[in-house]
C-alpha cells in the first residue's frame, strides 16, 4: 500500500530469552531470513502492548515480565524494503522478556519456523537488525544504561 513513498513507522522488537541464555528467532515468511519477533502498534496501542500482542499472535504465548532496554532509529539499520517494493523506516523500542506463559509455536502465517539459539550460534541468514539488537542487550546488561542503536 505504501508504494515507493518511504513510511516512518513506530514499532517494537522482542528478545525472548530462556534462563540458559538462548533466544527465540523466527524464520520470516516475507524475507526467508531469521529475525526477532516485532511489530507495529495498532491505533490507540502503546509499544509494550504492541509487543505483548505480537508475541500472542505470532508465538501463541503471554509475556510476563517485560523490560525495555533500548531504542533503534538508525535509518541505515531500520529502513527496510519489502519484497513488494514498500519501504519503511522503523523507530523501534527494544524489549527483553525472560518470563512467559505457554510454549512458543508458529501461530500465524508470518513465520515459516521458530527456534531457540545460543547467541554465539545463530542461524543464517539473519535480518540485519538481529545482531545490533543483541549487542545492545549485552551492553545494557553490562552497563545498566538504556541503549540507543547507532
Amino acid at each position: 500500500m505504501a508504494g515507493q513513498r518511504l513510511l516512518l513507522m513506530p514499532g517494537a522488537r522482542l528478545v525472548l530469552q530462556r534462563a540458559n541464555g538462548e533466544i527465540l528467532l523466527q524464520l520470516r515468511a516475507d524475507f526467508r531470513k531469521w529475525g526477532l519477533v516485532g511489530g507495529n502498534p495498532e491505533p490507540g496501542e502503546s509499544l509494550d502492548a504492541t509487543i505483548r500482542r505480537e508475541a500472542k499472535e505470532e508465538l501463541g504465548i503471554v509475556l510476563e515480565e517485560l523490560e525495555p532496554f533500548g531504542f533503534s532509529s538508525n535509518p541505515g539499520l531500520e529502513t527496510i524494503e519489502y519484497p513488494n517494493g514498500d519501504r519503511c523506516q522503523y523507530f523501534g523500542m527494544l524489549f527483553v522478556c525472560r518470563s512467559f506463559i505457554g510454549q512458543p509455536n508458529i501461530a500465524d502465517e508470518e513465520s515459516l519456523d521458530i527456534g531457540w539459539f545460543k547467541v554465539d550460534r545463530l542461524p543464517q541468514p539473519l535480518m540485519r537488525t538481529v545482531e545490533p539488537t543483541l549487542m545492545a542487550l549485552r551492553a545494557w546488561k553490562e552497563t545498566d544504561r538504556f541503549q540507543m542503536l547507532q
